[in-house]
């Protein structure tokens, strides 16, 4: 499996060619270039930031529709616990979970209920490994993308188990199988997902070889079926849900943490707050800190780009879900204790460094900051880059030139035309013209002329 996979995609044709994702980029993984926006797949993290703030809907999520469950004999829906926070007066998530039947899956298994499975063994991995405090939440994976590739002193503080979906998916597995005697491939173990960085997950994993999550769809598809399927809920419908307070809650920000029973906790949303978090734990500005949750989307999971409700209205919605429920529902034991821990480590993917060695990263450091020097400062986007510094480092690899940058090349040309204007005034007062002379104002007219074709092409890429 491609360890650069990606669930967000960019449709060239609805792209036209604006700065807005190139902006908001954490990683800096977007430039334009020929008009239309192109996304490094190394530097991607899957967030769904461009996503969400691209005014021509040019960047979606790949995700799987609803009749996938035809594939399978036996089908098992995963809801996330973001899932319920999108209903109205919703009480009790049983009417959800027997709407999903109704939908056409034979079995449900709540991702909140091994959400409290994951809470209890984080509580005791805590307590025993004093030494990596403080713990980083590998629960949302664009964090730990993230971290992969531009924090590489905090991969030791990463937390080592398995995210409440992938615990979810594998006890699934194995009741179904139970349950029915039917093989592996016969069965289908489907995610409802709230943001596209949980595809990107099923499909390359980090800290497990292979993800037991078949399907992923999103839950704005799945919304509307739910919705006229809820209605026909009877009264005395299944009581099947096995999730207290501490699993529902991890569907916002803050809630993972608030399951460890500890004030020791920092949580914090929206990937450039998670970013200055990250940057402060790498410089050891926090003490006394014992865990930390980071979601890359505002709100917690309720913000992911693939759900209906606003996420702050859905925080609230699923604050009063929580109300009356008990505080937890699910407990680790013996069987499956042993589906929690990772079972690969998270390495570093140097995707920034500017050079295959140490001495070559310097040397082209070096030519960086002389680049930025020449360059105006003033991070417009203009030349496809969200700032100068980005536009100078593409420019040592290779990637961009100093004239895409309008503002140097207007001074180019500005400067080329101040020269001819005294040479044509040594022309004017008769001086003799020479050969040398003759071919000075060549030279001048043909980079003028090559000159003005960039700032030409640039003007129509805009």
């Amino acid at each position: 499996m491609d360890k650069f996979y990606h669930s967000v995609r960019l449709d060239a044709e609805l792209c036209k060619g604006c700065i807005n994702c190139i902006k908001r980029c954490p990683t800096e993984a977007i430039r334009v270039r020929g008009g239309k926006a192109q996304i490094n797949s190394k530097f991607c993290i899957d967030c769904g930031e461009c996503i969400r703030v691209c005014p021509h809907h040019a960047k979606h999520a790949v995700y799987d529709k609803p009749d996938v469950l035809k594939q399978y004999e036996y089908t098992v829906a995963l809801p996330a616990p973001a899932l319920y926070s999108q209903f109205n007066n919703l009480d009790d998530v049983n009417i959800v979970l027997n709407a999903l039947l109704l939908m056409g899956f034979d079995d449900v298994f709540e991702v909140s209920a091994a959400a409290e499975l994951v809470s209890e063994a984080t509580r005791e991995y805590l307590s025993g490994h004093e030494e990596c405090l403080p713990i980083i939440s590998t629960a949302c994976p664009s964090v730990v993308r993230l971290i992969r590739v531009r924090f590489p002193n905090l991969i030791p503080h990463m937390l080592p188990l398995n995210p409440p979906v992938e615990v979810a998916a594998t006890l699934a597995v194995k009741k179904a199988m139970k349950v029915t005697g039917l093989p592996r491939e016969k069965i289908g173990i489907i995610f409802i997902s709230p943001c596209p960085s949980k595809v990107t997950y099923i499909k390359a994993p980090l800290g497990t070889e292979k993800s037991q999550v078949d399907h992923v769809l999103a839950i704005k598809d799945v919304y509307p079926q739910l919705l006229s399927r809820m209605k026909a809920v009877k009264d005395d419908y299944l009581e099947i849900g096995t999730a207290g307070k501490i699993g529902i809650s991890w569907g916002r920000s803050g809630g993972e943490a608030s399951g460890l029973f500890t004030e020791n906790y920092l949580a914090a949303d929206g990937i450039e707050n998670v970013i200055r978090v990250l940057e402060d734990l790498e410089d050891q500005k926090f003490i006394n800190l014992r865990f930390v949750e980071l979601n890359a989307c505002p709100g917690g999971c309720v913000g992911g780009v693939l759900t209906v409700e606003n996420p702050y209205v859905a925080e609230v919605k699923l604050k009063r879900l929580r109300k009356y429920m008990p505080v937890a529902r699910s407990h680790v034991e013996e069987e499956t204790e042993t589906v929690i821990p990772w079972t690969t480590g998270v390495q570093y993917e140097p995707v920034f460094r500017l050079g295959n060695n140490m001495m070559e990263s310097f040397a082209r450091l070096n030519q960086v900051e002389r680049l930025c020097k020449r360059l105006p400062g003033l991070d417009c986007g203009s030349c496809g880059a969200p700032t100068c510094k980005a536009l100078a480092e593409d420019i040592v690899r290779g990637e961009a030139k100093e004239a895409d940058c309008v503002y140097n090349l207007r001074e180019s040309l500005h400067n080329l035309s101040e020269e001819v204007a005294v040479l044509a005034g040594d022309l004017a007062d008769g001086q003799r013209i020479g050969q040398e002379t003759v071919n000075l104002l060549k030279d001048y007219i043909q980079r003028i002329s090559e000159e003005m074709a960039v700032l030409d092409n640039r003007e129509d890429e805009e």
